[in-house]
């Protein structure tokens, strides 16, 4: 079984999905709350009470019943380590030319599962992409599918 690091073995895809959502819900007002997190997950409010709970028992979370739920420090540094992984994976695969809510379902998927190093490859990658001139022969045939750059078009 291939280990993603430290946090691989602590949380799970459902946990980490409800950090990201849960910081990202927080950003305005400092906490969210039950009903907000459900609809942003798409989940029924007593499924969101049970994974708060658990959140809380690991110490991720604050949690009042019918009330806030804020993220602890240790939540934080968790759910900023997802929405980073998130974000670069996205980068990544708009960089070679996916369509941005393609890219956005798949970086959502990969976060979890990918190792760090796979993560901080596919970073340099996306940032050499990201800033390699426009008319770029390689880069054009990669966004085009081509695979011999032999031929002008």
């Amino acid at each position: 079984m291939s280990k993603r690091g430290k946090e691989a073995k602590k949380f799970s895809r459902s946990e980490e999905d409800y950090l990201e959502v849960i910081y990202i819900l927080s950003q305005k007002k400092g906490y969210a709350r039950v009903g907000e997190i459900a609809k942003a997950l798409d989940v029924k409010p007593p499924s969101v009470t049970q994974m708060v709970r658990k959140l809380s028992e690991k110490g991720l979370v604050f949690f009042e019943r019918y009330g806030k739920v804020e993220l602890t420090e240790k939540g934080r540094e968790v759910a900023g380590r997802v929405i980073k992984r998130h974000a670069l994976l996205k980068n990544f695969l708009v960089a070679l030319g996916l369509d941005d809510r393609v890219a956005e379902e798949d970086a959502c998927a990969m976060e979890h599962i990918l190792h760090e190093e796979t993560v901080e490859t596919f970073k340099r990658m996306a940032e050499f992409l990201m800033k390699a001139p426009p008319g770029l022969k390689c880069l054009k045939c990669i966004r085009q599918g081509q695979y011999l750059c032999l031929e002008e078009g």
